[in-house]
């Protein structure tokens, strides 16, 4: 049976474009011939237009967010995740609800029954409670916060940390920075120190390498780490070979406030970000990043609330948790010390 995005590339138009024209969207403006390519690839590959639950009633999924949109302008990591979960159940014609904050609850924005919630990000131990009010299939992406009861997808940090250092190794960096926060809510909203920050520290000083001199706390905020690294250089304070950055808005502020002093990225400072958001390849130069593939947590997350549905049969009773092995994708915001020679490289 064909899917929406086999469609869509046989076709040649977009996913949406598809959707709307097959759910004879009245407010789409396409004309004769988009529309009979539409219909023709989906009889050609056997599309099925209604795929429903045993119960007959399309799937309804309920989407938590930590973030608040004006909040996710800071820390587009998350809006990210919530846009691929929404694409993989416009994709699977799954209805995604919308599940208002408010208070130490959740208000659902178009009421009816929910067959399973996602819930992106870090919630309190109130709010954890508020999402099982709604339906028992709960499935938390990026945490892990009970997992003796519901399913999660989150991301192997000891691997990706792992994984930036020995490229900066490889390529003769032995003084490295780490810039983003000293501290972090956990899994259950309370103040903890920040994992990335502690497994840079941990390898550093495995490596006999660690230097706190070069360590840059500030919040994952392009505008913050502009100012606290600017601070930093304006104070005569030593600058590393090479920066690693908890996310994107942290490696933003850094290019800026290293450009901003005249100096390069990467002649003169190198830069590894964490997440590999699309903004990534959009930042001049573009970041070599640790990525998270936050499209796949995204798949990955509705597929877990689906095998746990009472009305597609439940195919399994216990959670599991998916733990997301993370890929160091190479781009040009990072350069071999200068002057070393492969030969001369551990």
């Amino acid at each position: 049976m064909a899917t929406l995005k086999e469609l869509a590339a046989y076709s040649g138009y977009s996913v949406a474009t598809v959707s709307r024209i097959l759910n004879n969207d009245p407010t789409m403006a396409a004309s004769e011939e988009t529309r009979k390519r539409v219909l023709e690839a989906a009889g050609a590959l056997g599309y099925e237009k209604n795929r429903k639950s045993r119960g007959g009633k399309a799937l309804r999924l309920g989407v938590a967010e930590m973030l608040t949109p004006a909040e996710q302008l800071d820390d587009p990591y998350y809006l990210y995740l919530k846009n691929f979960v929404a694409q993989e159940c416009l994709e699977r014609r799954i209805d995604l609800i919308p599940l208002q904050q408010q208070a130490e609850g959740f208000v659902q924005l178009l009421p009816a029954a929910l067959d399973g919630v996602i819930a992106i990000g870090i919630f309190s131990r109130q709010q954890i409670e508020a999402l099982y009010g709604l339906s028992e299939n709960v499935v938390f992406l990026d945490s892990s916060p009970d997992e003796a009861r519901s399913d999660s997808v989150v991301i192997n940090y000891r691997l990706g940390i792992e994984q930036a250092l020995a490229h900066l190794f490889e390529l003769g960096h032995r003084q490295i920075g780490f810039i983003g926060p000293a501290t972090k809510l956990d899994d259950w909203k309370r103040p903890a120190p920040e994992l990335r920050r502690q497994l840079f520290i941990h390898f550093m000083s495995e490596r006999n390498a660690y230097d706190s001199r070069y360590l840059i706390d500030v919040p994952t905020n392009a505008a913050e780490t502009l100012a606290a690294l600017g601070r930093h250089l304006r104070s005569g304070s030593p600058l590393p070979t090479a920066f690693l950055t908890a996310n994107e808005e942290n490696a933003i502020g850094t290019v800026r406030a290293l450009q901003a002093a005249g100096l390069h990225v990467p002649t003169d400072v190198s830069i590894i970000s964490f997440n590999d958001t699309p903004l990534s390849e959009l930042i001049d130069p573009p970041l070599t990043s640790i990525s998270t593939h936050v499209q796949d947590m995204g798949r990955m997350a509705v597929q877990l609330a689906v095998e746990r549905m009472p009305r597609v049969g439940s195919l399994r009773e216990l959670p599991v948790k998916l733990i997301v092995p993370p890929t160091l994708v190479l781009r040009g915001s990072v350069q071999a010390i200068p002057g070393l020679h492969e030969s001369t490289l551990p």
